[in-house]
């Protein structure tokens, strides 16, 4: 599994990157945590607000800091 973290690399996006790897690591994912911090790489997923999340080439979610909680019902979904 692959997980991207978007964004320029602001404390939320450093945040987000963390819990990524922490829900990854709880529901026992061997995932690769990506950060992307290429602005044409970002809004060509049609990303317009970070930090956004994308898993397996598909956007999860964006504009937000998500949780642990949040990310691993992204990662089971």
């Amino acid at each position: 599994m692959k997980i991207e973290i978007l964004g320029p690399g602001c404390p939320r996006c450093q945040s987000l990157e963390a819990n990524a790897k922490q829900a990854a690591k709880e529901l026992g994912i061997d995932a690769e945590v990506v950060k992307v911090t290429d602005m044409g790489k970002i809004v060509a997923y049609g990303v317009m607000s970070t930090p956004g999340i994308v898993v397996d080439g598909e956007v999860k979610g964006s504009g937000k800091l998500f949780t642990v909680e949040e990310i691993k019902q992204m990662l089971q979904g």
